[in-house]
């Protein structure tokens, strides 16, 4: 497991941040399913892992997750963008990754990596009640883009709330 883990890290610091569009700072939505139902322990290192990763290559995210869907922003330059994108695709496929949105940023939204766990309580139901008219069930697959969008928005727009949430 931890060559596994090393030969990961060291193909994510080969991300070349010298190349053309490296100045261009891009967003990244997607939402994706967890199929093989990763939770606990394994969440807990495998989420540690992307928060180092992230830190490594610049790259700023907000992540809303619950025991089976995720939905993800991804903030940093076009050429690592286009990379994570790509290992997305190829290496995570078992999420059943879609992407909702990608555009061109002038700032970050967000400060480091930022986790929200969704849990059955009160405050959780609020954000899901808010921007999602479907119903109080989290399914993204169901969801508009400009619901997402407002979604992840709203989970995180209280400062104080996301500064608590940086880890798991």
């Amino acid at each position: 497991m931890q060559r596994t883990l090393d030969c990961a890290l060291e193909e994510w610091n080969s991300i070349d941040m010298d190349i053309d569009g490296a100045h261009i700072l891009m967003s990244l939505t997607y939402i994706g399913k967890n199929t093989s139902k990763n939770n606990g322990i394994l969440l807990a290192r495998t989420l540690e892992q992307w928060r180092r990763n992230n830190e490594k290559l610049n790259v700023t995210t907000a992540l809303v997750i619950n025991d089976d869907y995720l939905i993800q922003n991804i903030e940093g330059t076009r050429p690592v963008i286009n990379k994570l994108l790509a290992k997305l695709i190829n290496e995570y496929s078992h999420l059943l990754p879609n992407i909702i949105d990608i555009e061109e940023r002038e700032v970050r939204r967000w400060d480091g990596f930022l986790i929200k766990y969704l849990t059955s309580s009160a405050q959780d139901e609020q954000y899901i009640l808010k921007n999602f008219s479907a119903g109080a069930d989290f399914n993204p697959y169901l969801m508009k883009r400009t619901q997402i969008m407002g979604f992840i928005e709203d989970v995180f727009k209280n400062k104080e709330l996301s500064k608590f949430q940086k880890h798991v």
